[in-house]
């Protein structure tokens, strides 16, 4: 296990939970935090995790079997000032939950909740599917009212990344939260079009036209496997669906596919339409999810080019930078990984508000003194 490094008594100091392969980490580190400690059952994403952030400890285990005792002992400053999480969501996401019945991992929001209650931080954040406060409004609403309970205000709101600088279309629930005063969940930064007065949002175009053209998976073999191409590498295709990708413009869907060229599952224009079609150049990408290099999987055929965004190319797209290393052999690994994550750039944004609030609230203190 990594031993945290020494660190100054007036370091901002945060746990991550459920830290996936360390998207979330990666934003709150750029926000300025020591992150002392992640928790990650999945033993792939904690791989991912730990090949980034050598210097966090980390545990690869149940959350349940971890205490908020040794998560506080992991501090170099003796406290933790923020506690962020993205607990399971895949009963509650608008992607799956028509076909899943209700999954044991929806209730480890609880959890968060009891390290948050023996640890006692500063402030908290969470971000999760916009479902939870619908759908899972029985385990979202007294999570809420516990911390309430506990003397947080309380901020949540449900945002679209691509808002916030992200070159990506995701709706998320945020939530906010601080010990010491009112706190908000911040507004946009970006926007669709410059009336605002903000800086239009970035675009496919501007997160990965710059990037050379990737190898095939096959032909990663003579170099080495995807790692060494730092997975900028893209699956097979069968030649079907480079049909398919011949047959659509950029942006389109499946429905613009003559009925020739459809799966059989998709004849109809009733249903689910954003599978089989391509990004468009000048706008941001859908949501970004773990099946982001195939084509039946949602709209993820490259702009111009006839085959799928790479796996390096979707990672950028959630604002991993290109040099972040995916610690798996495995292009689906890979892929669920960068999926599932938090985009750091949204996450960075997020956790500014709690380093500006857990600031202020030591100067406020720091005047009292005097």
């Amino acid at each position: 296990m990594a031993r945290m490094k020494k660190s100054t008594r007036d370091s901002l100091v945060a746990i991550d939970l459920f830290s996936g392969g360390g998207g979330l980490t990666l934003g709150l580190k750029q926000a300025g935090f020591v992150v002392s400690a992640a928790v990650e059952y999945d033993k792939h994403a904690s791989a991912t995790y730990a090949a980034n952030h050598p210097e966090t400890i980390l545990y690869t285990k149940d959350i349940r079997e971890v205490s908020g005792k040794e998560l506080l002992a992991t501090s170099p400053t003796g406290k933790i000032d923020l506690i962020a999480a993205c607990p399971p969501c895949q009963s509650f996401s608008s992607l799956t939950s028509k076909y899943k019945k209700k999954d044991d991992r929806d209730e480890l929001i609880n959890e968060f909740a009891r390290i948050v209650r023996e640890v006692r931080p500063g402030t908290l954040m969470m971000e999760n599917v916009p479902g939870l406060a619908k759908k899972g409004a029985h385990l979202f609403d007294p999570v809420i009212a516990e911390f309430e309970n506990m003397g947080y205000h309380i901020s949540y709101k449900v945002v679209d990344v691509a808002d916030y600088g992200i070159p990506q279309r995701r709706r998320r629930l945020v939530v906010l939260g601080s010990l010491s005063s009112e706190i908000a969940v911040p507004p946009p930064t970006h926007c669709e079009d410059s009336d605002k007065g903000l800086p239009k949002w970035i675009t496919v175009r501007d997160a990965i036209a710059e990037l050379p053209k990737p190898l095939t998976l096959a032909d990663t073999r003579a170099v080495g496997g995807p790692k060494k191409m730092e997975w900028h590498v893209v699956r097979n295709l069968a030649p079907q669906n480079i049909a398919r990708l011949k047959a659509i413009t950029a942006g389109a869907s499946r429905l613009e596919l003559p009925k020739a060229l459809r799966p059989a599952c998709h004849q109809s224009d009733v249903g689910f339409s954003n599978v089989y079609g391509r990004m468009s150049w000048d706008k941001p990408s859908p949501t970004i999810t773990g099946g982001c290099t195939t084509l039946s999987k949602g709209r993820f055929g490259h702009p111009s080019a006839l085959r799928t965004i790479s796996v390096r190319e979707a990672a950028m797209l959630q604002t991993f930078p290109a040099d972040y290393i995916f610690d798996t052999e495995f292009i689906d690994r890979a892929c669920i990984i960068i999926g599932n994550a938090l985009p750091p750039t949204f996450a960075k944004t997020m956790a500014d508000v709690c380093a500006r609030k857990l600031r202020d609230n030591e100067n406020e203190q720091s005047t009292d003194r005097e």
